[in-house]
């Protein structure tokens, strides 16, 4: 079966409306949920209009921390009912999307993560293998590095100030600001996107806490028995609608062939210079698709007197496919 005809049957399965959403983790073509989506998802909500289910079929490796909270209460503005579908990954933001719906649809390979976001910032530190570029400052490293002189060096809570200090002298306070920022605004919006369709408060706490702060390990994947222990609701599909939903995903992998390291050598064959056209992500429905398509070159050239392969980016954007 070819894509529409699995949005169909997986439609026809939920007795609902699939909208497929796609970011690659391809390099150099990886796409990251973001907020540039919201007018593209509303199309395809228009060309719906309101309904008693909407389901989202998602893979992505994370993105925008804010994107998640705009795009769920979109979906929810059209339906009641907000269901997930996860057949593989669903990290970071694609987590903080989850905790917004009223049930996620979890394959045997689906996965959530914690949401500790990594932060930029002008004054963030340098990369000493790259004196052009800042590096990222994960939320989680700074944590453990306090619960770290707690549990292991044994610092005193009237010692903090201390170590408060030390770590200021290594990284600029508005790059810690900056980092502290961003888990509070973590932690705001798993909270909000839970009390839409949660009244629990206990029940909340505990998963915001797991997913912010408890799960210290980036990328740590949260199986779907993992994700029912900690309270979100969570069906399992039987053998027949599995194999759609990863047959769907798989049908968007090989097109952006996921997983598979990208080689220039592959395009340019023989020849001394090649167009590249890429997409990088996808937003569907079943009679409605937008993708994210990068368009470049790859040519041969020779650098310091060795040949050598030079590939530029020349546009990267959402085109209307139909």
């Amino acid at each position: 079966m070819n894509k529409q005809d699995l949005i169909k049957k997986i439609e026809e399965a939920r007795d609902s409306r699939l909208i497929t959403y796609i970011t690659g983790d391809r390099q150099p073509f990886a796409t990251r949920i973001a907020d540039e989506v919201v007018p593209i998802f509303n199309r395809h909500l228009e060309n719906f209009g309101h309904q008693k289910k909407i389901s989202l079929f998602l893979y992505t490796r994370g993105g925008d921390m804010v994107a998640p909270l705009r795009l769920v209460k979109l979906i929810r503005s059209y339906t009641q009912d907000f269901e997930l579908i996860i057949p593989y990954r669903a990290h970071s933001a694609g987590t903080l999307i989850a905790l917004g719906a009223n049930k996620i649809l979890m394959g045997k390979l689906g996965e959530l993560s914690p949401t500790d976001p990594s932060t930029m910032h002008p004054f963030n530190p340098v990369n000493p293998q790259n004196p052009q570029q800042k590096l990222e400052i994960n939320v989680e490293d700074i944590n453990s590095y306090f619960l770290l002189a707690k549990e292991k060096a044994g610092v005193k809570n009237e010692q903090m100030n201390e170590i408060y200090k030390q770590l200021g002298e290594k990284l600029h306070p508005l790059s810690l600001g900056n980092a502290y920022r961003a888990i509070r605004m973590a932690k705001q919006i798993a909270e909000k996107l839970l009390r839409i369709h949660i009244k629990n408060e206990e029940r909340i706490k505990k998963i915001v806490n797991a997913i912010t702060s408890d799960i210290c390990i980036h990328g740590y994947p949260i199986t779907r028995d993992e994700a029912k222990d900690l309270g979100l609701e969570i069906e399992e599909p039987d053998a027949a609608l599995e194999k759609d939903i990863w047959d769907l995903y798989d049908a968007y992998a090989k097109e952006m062939k996921l997983g598979i390291p990208f080689h220039p050598l592959e395009i340019l064959d023989d020849k001394e210079m090649a167009e590249v056209k890429y997409t990088g992500a996808y937003i569907e429905s079943d009679d409605l698709s937008n993708q994210f398509i990068f368009k470049g070159k790859v040519q041969k050239t020779i650098r310091d007197n060795k040949p050598a392969i030079d590939m530029h980016i020349d546009s990267q954007k959402w085109e209307q496919i139909k």
